[in-house]
This record gives C-alpha cells, structure tokens and sequence, in this order.
C-alpha cells in the first residue's frame, strides 16, 4: 500500500482513536471502542482506503513509495 496519511495527520488519528476508544470504555456506548480502531490502523498502516478513494494525500513526498 502506498502511503497516504502524512505525520500530523497521523497524530490527530491517534488522538481520536484513542478518544473514541476511551469514550467506549467508560462512556455507555460500548461499540465505540470499535470505531477507534479504524483511525488508530490508519495511522499505524500509514494508509487511508478512503483517501484512496477521494484522490487525498497528505504523506509528504520524500516518504512516498514509488
């Protein structure tokens, strides 16, 4: 996979990940946890399927594969 997903990027995925998992553990809506998965795998593969999608890249140059 080619990255798509840039460091700043990156860090706001891990931070909402990890809010959205803490807001299922301790909030009332288990499932929650589940969607903050999706943000922390993106960031850790270091490639969106939807960025994919929309055409969206915001992984500088130099990090690209070729």
């Amino acid at each position: 996979m080619t990255p798509n997903v840039g460091g700043i990027d990156r860090m706001i995925r891990v931070v909402a990940g990890l809010a959205l998992i803490a807001a299922g553990i301790f909030g009332p809506l288990g499932w929650w946890v589940a969607i903050g998965l999706v943000p922390l795998a993106t960031a850790g593969i270091g490639s969106c399927p939807l960025y994919t999608l929309l055409g969206l890249n915001t992984c500088p140059l130099d990090q690209r594969k070729a």
